[in-house]
């Protein structure tokens, strides 16, 4: 049988193809054995093994922007979205995480577990006695979208406004790869969502509060620390990465865990594996599976030299199924020990938000398998959202209330 990806210059990897989406691991594993260090149609070099990606993100000389500042397939790299933390290297980068920080460590995350347990346990007592449900609908969206509105002082009830916009925008981080009518689907969200941020900015300046949107306009008004735009442009990214791969994160790794019923059992019988449970769904089935680096010294990755400035993805859904550092990775196991994954990237650029993500897939994923038996979906057949990541748009599981 002929193998298809010989006479594709993406070699079965393109990240905007469906079929790819819906289940890129095993073109990752012949890309990782054939050719692991590769140069795409567009130029961007890519990295599908464990040790080369973690050396990208924590160790060769490298960042989101040119060493002359230019942020690639960006025609204007100073306009809104480019002014987002994650599209700044320090000191700027340095400069931006440290004004919202404070908010994600672990210290502060821990003081909401009470509330993100309140909000999964009312989500799952409304669909207790249907034994059926959407995980997307009746959990995965609304447990990060209550926590992340609530801490940075966004109103709830406008949830149904930007959600769609959320996920459209992120799809400005395809530019130079995305079709020109989904680029402009998602320049058009972003600026809805500046629309909205502008309007919610000038109310909140007549009542401070305490919450992020609040301390972001308190830095503005200093003067010296933010500008307007920067002020829009972290609001508006905050939100997104608030909650859209979270989730990602509860309705893939529920999926792995209705796929998977001999591990829901093991979690069942002991609750106290759920954070290496949450960590194995991240590293099995992540949300986000690359993640690009700009070079600023020329780097040798396995006998090749990648110049200064070049584009490098580093594919983190490869790396997190690298048998050479996670034995039998195509399997799903709650027990793997020594489970570094990659999938809140790392460096300087490691995800902010991941000691809160990592919460919310405990409580969330956690209190499902709790509560309910026999877990089942509905179809094994992806159903993805508008977000350019791996984030469904429905899951409709099955159950059984458990005595």
């Amino acid at each position: 049988m002929t193998d298809p990806a010989i006479d594709d210059p993406w070699k079965g990897c393109n990240p905007i193809d469906p079929e790819f989406r819906d289940d890129p691991y095993p073109a990752l594993h012949r890309l990782r054995e054939v050719d692991p260090v590769n140069l795409t149609p567009i130029g961007v070099w890519r990295l599908t093994r464990y040790r080369d990606v973690v050396r990208l993100l924590r160790e060769v000389p490298a960042g989101v922007r040119t060493t002359a500042g230019a942020l690639p397939f960006i025609d204007d790299p100073e306009a809104m979205p480019g002014r987002f933390m994650l599209q700044q290297d320090p000191p700027n980068h340095t400069r931006l995480r440290k004004l919202v920080s404070r908010a994600f460590t672990p210290r502060a995350v821990d003081r909401v577990r009470p509330k993100i347990a309140d909000v999964v346990t009312r989500c799952l007592d409304r669909v207790a006695d249907q034994g059926a449900m959407d995980v997307v609908r009746d959990l995965a969206l609304p447990v990060p979208s209550t926590l992340i509105c609530e801490m940075m002082g966004v109103p709830l009830e406008d949830r149904e406004r930007f959600t769609t916009w959320t996920a459209e925008a992120t799809h400005g981080l395809a530019a130079g790869i995305a079709p020109p009518d989904v680029i402009e689907r998602a320049q058009a969200a972003g600026l809805h969502l500046a629309e909205y941020f502008t309007q919610l900015i000038e109310e909140r300046r007549a009542s401070l509060r305490e919450d992020i949107l609040s301390n972001l306009i308190r830095a503005e008004e200093a003067g010296d620390r933010l500008d307007p735009l920067e002020l829009i442009s972290q609001s508006i990214g905050l939100l997104i990465a608030g909650f859209e791969t979270t989730i990602g994160l509860i309705a893939n790794g529920t999926r792995a865990f209705a796929l998977h019923p001999e591990q829901a059992a093991l979690l069942r019988s002991d609750p106290s594996l759920i954070s290496g449970a949450i960590d194995e769904c991240l590293r099995f089935d992540s949300p986000i599976s690359l993640t690009p680096r700009v070079l600023h010294e020329d780097a040798v990755f396995d006998g090749v030299t990648i110049p200064k400035d070049s584009v490098v993805w580093g594919l983190l859904a490869a790396a997190n199924r690298d048998p050479e550092r996670f034995p039998d990775p195509d399997r799903f196991d709650i027990r793997r020990p020594d489970n570094e994954h990659v999938a809140f990237g790392g460096g300087a650029h490691f995800c902010l938000g991941a000691h809160l993500a990592h919460l919310e897939g405990e409580l969330a994923i956690g209190e499902l398998i709790s509560r309910f038996d026999e877990i089942e979906l509905d179809s094994e057949t992806r159903e993805w959202g508008p977000s350019l990541f791996r984030v469904p748009g429905r899951l409709p599981i099955r159950f059984r209330l458990r005595g």
